[in-house]
């Protein structure tokens, strides 16, 4: 699945998926961490629960135009990786009496993790320049990276929980996962440098700043369709908001509903149920790209907005399986609802997974312009951003309302999006090849 990919793409594949197992042992503990050990209200979980989130997709902006404009892509990458493993260790070393390590230990995950994430997903764009037709399976592959990680890391949750019943072993265990993917990303500094364009990027700023024959500054667009480009992003920005807000409910209602309401049983508990998105991502990914693949050869394959709106379809779908598991039972938060419910919903949104979050910045990366490629990047972020936000915010009331309900509002949000997707498409097509 390699041979035609590029080099780089192989360390790239791995520093992202130890950075993956440290933030998602995170992410499948987060809530019950808040819950089980430090006590608190479904309201405030759910306060800080997006909070987190929104800050972990925000940072991506300032990400961006470090790795624009003042560091360049590699060395905003180890930033990044270096404040992580400093706020695990300071999660590892929380407890309900010391809580300003743990808020401070988010903070510095959220911080290292946008600044982190934007620029990899440029550097993949960024190794496809000369295989252009080679790159949304690149980000499908980088992607899949992103998932083993994320597969492991509540396996990893769940034998410290039930063997040592430690969450602060978790939290030390994934600083030790972004020690790994540092020591990984510098073993392939060489195959990445050429990626890291920051002195061209930077000569082609001074120079599209100054008129020909001028001493004086002036504005010059290169790009005749550089408000178009921009316009079409910040639409789908807008509208893959919704998609996010459903999206990470993994993290909160979900959990919720694997802890209140799912049979327990002692080899699968509420966080394990996070291994089955990223464990259907890697079993499906290949197929998906044999079948894109396929129809490409014949000249079928679906424009990247058209596998976003079938996404959107998917993730709508989803939340209409959980509105009736909620219905057969989930309702009374008792623990009697078979795991099936739960594992059938991860593998719908699964699907609507794949046609979403890579095809999403594969977009980004045709799409943007060149000389503020990571500023876009950092808006798909920001969009991420303001749905994990959302997923907290709506989260406050998964206690207030009948489940069912609940699961209701987000297939109805998810449905808007599919029809605003749809009504876009002829513009998003416009500018993406």
């Amino acid at each position: 699945m390699l041979k035609k990919h590029p080099r780089a793409l192989s360390y790239i594949f791995f520093t992202e998926m130890w950075e993956r197992i440290g933030f998602y042992t995170l992410m499948a503990i987060l809530v019950l961490y808040m819950d089980r050990v430090l006590g608190w209200s479904d309201a405030r979980k759910g306060d800080w629960y997006g909070l987190f989130l929104a800050l972990c997709y925000f940072f991506p902006l300032v990400g961006g135009w470090l790795g624009d404009r003042l560091f360049g892509r590699l060395k905003t990458v180890r930033a990044g990786a270096v404040l992580m493993a400093l706020g695990y260790v300071g999660l590892a070393l929380s407890s309900p009496s010391q809580t300003i390590t743990f808020k401070l230990g988010l903070l510095l995950i959220a911080v290292g993790t946008g600044i982190f994430k934007v620029n990899m997903s440029m550097l993949v764009g960024n190794i496809y320049q000369d295989r252009p037709q080679l790159k949304d399976a690149g980000f499908n592959i980088y992607y899949m990276g992103v998932n083993l990680g994320a597969m492991v890391a509540p396996l990893i949750a769940t034998v410290n929980n039930a063997v040592f019943h430690s969450y602060h072993l978790s939290f030390w265990i994934s600083a030790i996962g972004l020690v790994l993917a540092l020591v990984i990303f510098q073993a392939g500094r060489t195959h990445l440098m050429a990626a890291d364009d920051l002195s061209a990027r930077r000569k082609e700023h001074q120079e599209s700043s100054l008129s020909p024959g001028s001493g004086k500054s002036e504005a010059v667009d290169p790009d005749p369709e550089f408000s178009g480009r921009i316009l079409a992003l910040v639409i789908l920005f807008a509208i893959v908001i919704l998609f996010w807000v459903a999206f990470y409910q993994n993290g909160f209602a979900l959990t919720l509903f694997a802890a209140r309401s799912t049979v327990l049983k002692s080899w699968l508990r509420p966080e394990t149920y996070q291994f089955f998105e990223p464990f259907f991502i890697l079993a499906l990914t290949p197929v998906l790209l044999l079948l894109f693949d396929r129809l490409r050869q014949q000249a079928k394959e679906p424009s990247t907005p058209r596998k976003i709106f079938l996404g959107m379809l998917f993730m709508t779908a989803a939340m209409f399986i959980m509105v009736l598991a909620c219905l057969r039972g989930g309702n009374q938060d008792l623990n009697l609802m078979s795991p099936g419910w739960l594992i059938a919903t991860y593998f719908v949104v699964t699907i609507a997974e794949i046609l979403i979050s890579p095809m999403g910045l594969s977009y980004v990366s045709k799409v943007a312009p060149a000389r503020i490629g990571g500023l876009m990047m950092g808006g798909w972020y920001l969009a991420i951003a303001f749905g994990s936000y959302g997923s907290g915010l709506l989260g406050k009331f998964y206690s207030r309302l009948p489940h069912h309900q609940y699961f209701l509002v987000l297939a109805g949000l998810l449905a808007l999006a599919a029809v605003l997707v749809g009504l876009s498409i002829k513009r998003l097509e416009r500018y993406s090849g």
